[in-house]
């Protein structure tokens, strides 16, 4: 057999693999729901917005597990004066991403009206920051 056609062969065979290798990787659908593990909060900024009634902003900053993630909800549940943020967050499948941790902010409104007066904690992974209502964060009733 000529040489010329080993050559084109072997160059078709891994011009083949390639194109498969890349088709598994292109596209983009998202994935299941994934769940708090792919989000690292570092830091939470609590922000009161100077209204009556009062409005707070947790402004949370962190890292996604990789550039497929992405954070599609955070909801919050209060027991007591604590507040907890939970993440709901999307995987991209066959997505080609950047490798690696990747930055996020997000801000989130806390439903603080109607609470009263005391110090609250917000609770999100492992962060954590507090903020002190001086008064009920109510309107007073007619």
């Amino acid at each position: 057999m000529p040489l010329y056609r080993r050559t084109n062969r072997a160059a078709l065979l891994v011009l083949a693999l390639a194109v498969l290798v890349m088709a598994g990787c292109a596209g983009g659908s998202p994935g299941a729901g994934a769940s708090d593990e792919q989000v690292i909060v570092d830091n939470i900024d609590l922000l009161i917005l100077e209204s009556f009634p009062v409005q707070v902003n947790a402004a949370l900053s962190g890292t996604l597990f990789d550039g497929c993630v992405e954070i599609t909800e955070i909801t919050q549940q209060r027991e007591g004066n604590t507040f907890t943020l939970e993440f709901q967050t999307e995987r991209m499948i066959d997505a080609l991403c950047q490798e690696g941790r990747v930055p996020f902010e997000e801000t989130v409104s806390l439903e603080v009206a109607g609470l009263p007066a005391g110090t609250y904690t917000v609770e999100a992974g492992e962060a954590s920051g507090t903020f002190e209502l001086e008064i009920d964060n109510a309107l007073p009733e007619e």
